[in-house]
């Protein structure tokens, strides 16, 4: 790749960052992984130390009732951009009654920062428990507030891989963070940390969310996007666990079977992730993968115990909260009950349940999934102490909401280049013009519903 020498520190912030107006669109134990029954090999791998974070409450500790437990454990998509709407006045009451425990902006919902500030504040207000407010702001395709909403644009996961250093990419990650926090943001459903491992993966390949097909690339960049965001109070989601970047087929649309083409090194990320204590939430993909399930299961990993108790949780030492992906999406929908999906999730050891409400809005699902988990956990305690433990996890997580600060990037000196300097004499020095242009080749629109 050729060295291009940047002009000033505004002009590196521009290539990385489209600004507002200026874009009319946008069982061994540790280390080796051994997955049930015959999995794929063992993964080589160091022992992972004990993540600092502890989620369990301290003795004589009491836990509220059931449902308020089970409140904390679902976070759900809303209709309305205005707080005189009738959808975000039900999930404010739903937050004032404990019965979810946040909610999840898209396209829809996004008028301007003024109203979605007003919003924000309002669900805040509202919640017992501090809300999680969440939003897909990944860059490039993936991102719910957009140049016309006036926030700053970021390019994807892998122009940013291919043009930046991990420290350029921090500054740009440092815009957008501090953005979703000013909008009163949260949490931020990325980074993905999917290997890039088939370009013409629909729904990761295809659309650059990966910043690489090399697991230390991955990891750089992702930790810059996660510091990023910790200085801002922002929490982050790695996804998609344990990788969908192989997959041929897109779970938006349908059952994913990645058992042939899936790699040991994609859990990589992950491992040296979480091993780094950078993650404050790992979301799990509706793909089906034989070398990390135990043998016969046709679910997929995200309702998969052998697969999150198993392996993220025992073989990769992870202590945090895990998310699903949206419940919602036909993966899930078209293979298994709305009852046994929500069960089996918190059953493989789930601590929060997504539900998008995009394409068939239901303001009821808080209600329904909170009736499903009471009805099943009666008759089975070892449901019920996971409810228990998922409530622990997510108020754990919410205590970290005033994340300590971790010291801001320092800008780029005028002239210093992205890439290490070359000897190539025709190497490209940009100009404000080609800045310009740069700019307005990215209109990027995102299809709603498209990715969490």
């Amino acid at each position: 790749m050729r060295s291009i020498r940047i002009l000033s520190t505004g002009i590196l912030l521009a290539l990385l960052t489209v600004l507002p107006g200026r874009a009319e669109t946008p069982n061994a134990r540790p280390g080796a992984i051994v997955p049930a029954a015959e999995r794929v090999q063992a993964v080589e791998a160091k022992p992972l130390p004990k993540p600092a974070r502890q989620a369990d409450s301290a003795p004589g500790d009491t836990l509220p009732d059931i449902k308020t437990q089970i409140g904390q454990m679902i976070l759900v998509g809303f209709v309305g951009n205005s707080i005189d709407k009738r959808g975000y006045e039900r999930v404010k009451a739903q937050l004032q009654a404990g019965e979810i425990t946040g909610v999840l902006y898209l396209g829809r919902n996004i008028l301007d920062r003024h109203t979605v500030g007003k919003m924000n504040a309002g669900l805040n207000a509202a919640a017992p428990a501090p809300p999680l407010i969440a939003v897909d702001q990944e860059g490039g395709v993936v991102q719910r507030l957009k140049g016309w909403h006036r926030f700053p644009q970021t390019v994807s996961a892998k122009r940013m891989a291919q043009r930046a250093s991990p420290a350029d990419a921090a500054t740009a990650y440092d815009l957008m963070a501090e953005a979703l926090a000013d909008w009163g943001f949260n949490l931020n459903l990325g980074p993905v940390v999917d290997l890039d491992k088939n370009p013409r993966n629909p729904i990761i390949g295809r659309l650059g969310r990966s910043f690489s097909s090399d697991p230390e690339i991955v990891v750089a960049f992702s930790e810059a996007f996660i510091d990023a965001h910790r200085r801002h109070g922002v929490f982050t989601a790695l996804k998609h666990f344990p990788g969908h970047g192989s997959s041929h087929t897109d779970s938006h649309k349908g059952a994913v079977d990645i058992s042939r083409t899936w790699s040991p090194d994609e859990l990589e990320p992950f491992r040296q992730l979480i091993a780094k204590d950078k993650a404050d939430l790992i979301m799990t993909a509706h793909v089906h993968n034989r070398g990390l399930q135990d043998k016969g299961e046709r679910k997929p990993v995200s309702l998969s115990e052998t697969a999150l108790a198993g392996v993220l949780r025992g073989d990769l030492g992870y202590d945090g909260v895990i998310i699903t992906d949206d419940l919602q999406m036909d993966a899930i929908r078209k293979n298994h009950s709305f009852r046994d999906a929500v069960v089996m999730a918190v059953e493989a050891g789930t601590d929060i349940l997504v539900f998008a409400n995009d394409k068939r809005p239901d303001p009821e699902v808080p209600a329904k999934v909170t009736d499903i988990l009471v009805k099943a956990a009666e008759s089975d305690p070892a449901l019920r102490q996971k409810i228990a433990a998922a409530y622990k996890r997510v108020r754990a997580l919410k205590s970290r909401l005033k994340v300590s600060p971790i010291p801001k990037p320092a800008p780029r000196p005028s002239g210093q280049t992205i890439a290490e300097p070359t000897a190539d004499p025709d190497q490209k020095v940009l100009t404000p013009e080609d800045v310009d242009a740069s700019i307005r080749s990215v209109r990027l629109v995102l299809p709603e519903g498209l990715a969490l």
